[in-house]
């Protein structure tokens, strides 16, 4: 077993232990190339949750925002290629949006997640939200209708 870690602006933070009670799945499995993106999200009614995102085959550019109102780090983001092949995972925790895109065709994403999943909870920012400012690898080539009307970050976080 080995610790779990989160590098912060060069400062090395151990995690508190964590119950991961369900594992979800997510599969692009696409004609087109990879460029699938899945909207930026997040828990907002209890229970909220904890991620930790793994790749079991392909890649993704995924993505963390901070929404928690009083941080000084509130509206910021950080993204990191995960692939099948470097074996990184992503933390998301409890009041970060999260959201990817896909490098590769045929890319399988896991989740494990801290509480069930609970119906209505989940609200979502605009992927594209200048306010924001996340550096996307490219412009999505598939994008669901419910990811294109997501409302931009100040009315996300009232919702």
């Amino acid at each position: 077993m080995s610790e779990v870690f989160l590098l912060v602006r060069g400062v090395r933070m151990s995690l508190p232990r964590m119950v991961f009670i369900s594992r979800l799945y997510s599969r692009a499995y696409h004609q087109i190339p990879s460029a699938v993106l899945c909207g930026v999200c997040i828990i907002k009614l209890p229970p909220r949750r904890e991620q930790a995102c793994a790749l079991h085959k392909g890649g993704i550019y995924d993505v963390i925002v901070d929404m928690r109102e009083q941080s000084p780090t509130y509206g910021q983001w950080v993204g990191v290629e995960l692939t099948a092949d470097n074996f990184r995972m992503l933390f998301v925790p409890e009041y970060f949006a999260h959201g990817f895109i896909t490098l590769q065709d045929n890319t399988d994403v896991s989740y494990q997640i801290s509480a069930k999943y609970t119906p209505g909870a989940e609200r979502a920012l605009r992927w594209n939200d200048p306010a924001i400012g996340i550096e996307w690898p490219f412009e999505p080539v598939l994008l669901s209708e419910k990811d294109r009307i997501h409302p931009d970050i100040q009315m996300a976080v009232k919702l």
